[in-house]
């Protein structure tokens, strides 16, 4: 069963080691790339990454408005750039191997080389369309 694993900027519960990516030392976001590196090619040897990405903090929502109307690009509502610093993506055999990995991903290191012990949001992929019953 595949899992999105998603790492949040905000809109989670605040992590324990809760000192923003821009306030570390160099080295210190050195540790977190390698830490997040290494976690990734184990995975990769145990056959469960997918795949994952960290995202850059630029974004913009588009949407369709209408054939040809602009595309609408903000809202009263955060945007991801704001919210998602990043994913990875575990094909694993049950939901508890998932909430493993979530929890291995959690502690990352962060500001001081301890680790950040953030919440992790662990989705589901949806393997069937949902279905209408009356």
């Amino acid at each position: 069963m595949k899992y999105l694993l998603l790492k949040h900027y905000r809109g989670a519960p605040a992590p324990v080691n809760d000192v923003p990516m821009d306030q570390w030392a160099p080295e210190e976001i050195s540790g977190h790339m390698k830490y997040m590196g290494d976690l990734a090619a184990s995975l990769v040897g145990s056959g469960e990454f997918v795949d994952g990405q960290a995202l850059a903090p630029e974004g913009t929502f588009v949407r369709y408005d209408g054939e040809g109307r602009p595309p609408v690009t903000d809202g009263p509502f955060a945007e991801t750039k704001e919210l998602i610093a990043g994913w990875m993506i575990v094909d694993v055999d049950s939901h508890e191997r998932a909430l493993e990995l979530a929890g291995e991903l959690s502690a990352a290191p962060g500001a001081g080389g301890r680790p950040l012990q953030e919440w992790i949001e662990v989705r589901p992929f949806l393997e069937a369309p949902p279905t209408v019953t009356e």
